[in-house]
């Protein structure tokens, strides 16, 4: 009976769980659609890998709640994976993507640094 419960509130705190926010322009709005859609698509799996669980649990088949459950568990990290790196990554990659900026009258370069046969960028100040 607890896992019943358990698998309820989970079903019902998906459900609840998805959210929108507002892009600014045509390229954010269409990379924001895709992360969106990929969400759903997570969330998606949760709830009818959660309903294969509880399906599980109250026929008393274990092998089905434990397949259920593991679904239902794997596509809830997916969706908090896609969630998390919505804003953080973007910002990080629009920032690793220009050339150069400025920050308190200091200009600052983008180089390439090769370390261990990995090429990485980094700013340095301008002409230094």
């Amino acid at each position: 009976m607890k896992i019943k419960s358990i698998l309820l509130s989970g079903l019902a705190a998906l459900s609840l769980g998805a959210f929108t926010l507002a892009p600014t322009s045509a390229q954010a709005q269409s990379w924001r659609h895709h992360r969106e859609q990929k969400q759903n698509e997570w969330r998606d799996i949760a709830i009818g890998a959660g309903a294969v669980g509880l399906l599980g649990a109250l026929s008393h088949d274990n092998t089905l709640t434990f397949v259920g459950a593991a679904g239902a568990l794997y596509s809830i990290n997916r969706y908090n994976q896609d969630r998390d790196s919505d804003g953080w990554h973007r910002l990080r990659a629009e920032y690793f993507s220009r050339p150069y900026f400025y920050r308190d009258g200091v200009r600052y370069d983008r180089r390439h640094v090769w370390r261990h046969g990995q090429e990485y960028y980094q700013f340095a100040r301008h002409g230094g």
